[in-house]
């Protein structure tokens, strides 16, 4: 299988690091405007193969894109210190609408996943843009992820048996949604509880904290996220390859909310297949339709 990067900074090669490193698919093609950092991009992480799983991983231009099964857009601005993800907005729409032509024409049967932030506008408008394709965003794939990685800190476990989802959109209005949250297949508090651990409101605090901070903490220590994003999106790619039917929290569009968010999807081939909203409470749902309109009135200036 053939995925395609577009776009080889931080965020993309990362990604085509991960997914080689993980034996992700058999061919890795990156492609950026700047050709000579593309081409040192895919030759560094060439030079990984042979220790791992033994990959093609080469560069070109939009046409190298041709029999992709998949595309990861990574280009566009990246996030700089003080800035929040919607700042981004207007030039990396800009980057966008040249970018997802390109593809299109060169990789039509190619699933999407975006990257590039705002995700979940962009993904808004890469549906709009390539509308014969699926199309998803990386969502809150990774803010799920941090979230699942402070609670099992705190109850001493194996992140791996922690489960909960944070919903919304990737940004400051994001939802983490608690009543989604288990540890083992029970209640964070009841978890807690069973294993004499500390939990009370301090707890929850800290650990929402540093799940809705962790890229502005990340970013103001070493200038840019990558690492986090870079496995997540292998583990999409990886999810769309196999059929797996994956539950992951990507962006989509969403009718109910009229704009594109994260919640819990089935990620199969071809891209989301199923919406599965879970049991939220009333104060979580309040949250997740705020969140909505913070999105919306960032789509409506597109």
């Amino acid at each position: 299988m053939k995925v395609g990067v577009v776009g080889a900074g931080l965020v993309g090669a990362t990604a085509a690091y991960a997914l080689t490193l993980r034996g992700s698919c058999s061919e890795i093609v990156l492609t950026d405007k700047d050709s000579a950092r593309a081409e040192a991009e895919a030759q560094d992480i060439a030079h990984a193969s042979p220790v791992s799983h033994g990959g093609r991983v080469y560069s070109g231009g939009y046409d190298a894109l041709a029999g992709s099964a998949v595309v990861i857009v990574a280009a566009g601005a990246n996030q700089k210190p003080g800035e929040s993800r919607l700042d981004l907005l207007a030039k990396n729409a800009a980057i966008f609408r040249e970018v997802i032509a390109q593809v299109t024409a060169h990789a039509p049967q190619a699933a999407l996943v975006v990257a590039t932030n705002p995700v979940d506008v962009l993904t808004d408008l890469t549906t709009r843009l390539a509308p014969e394709q699926p199309v998803l965003g990386s969502g809150t794939v990774l803010d799920s992820a941090r979230f699942r990685h402070l609670i099992a800190q705190r109850a001493g476990v194996d992140a791996t048996h922690v489960h909960g989802y944070v919903l919304g959109e990737h940004g400051d209005s994001e939802v983490l949604a608690w009543s989604t949250a288990t540890v083992a297949g029970l209640p964070v508090t009841d978890f807690m509880a069973a294993r004499g651990r500390p939990w009370d409101e301090a707890v929850r605090a800290e650990i929402e904290t540093g799940t809705r901070d962790a890229a502005r903490s990340i970013i103001g220590g070493k200038r840019a996220t990558y690492y986090g994003i870079g496995a997540a999106l292998a583990r999409i790619t990886e999810r769309i390859l196999g059929d797996r039917r994956a539950v992951l929290t990507v962006s989509a569009p969403t009718p109910e909310f009229g704009v594109s968010l994260s919640l819990p999807r089935i990620v199969a081939r071809t891209g989301v297949v199923e919406t599965v909203m879970p049991r939220l409470t009333p104060a979580e749902r309040e949250a997740l339709a705020a969140s909505a309109e913070v999105l919306r009135q960032a789509a409506r200036t597109l």
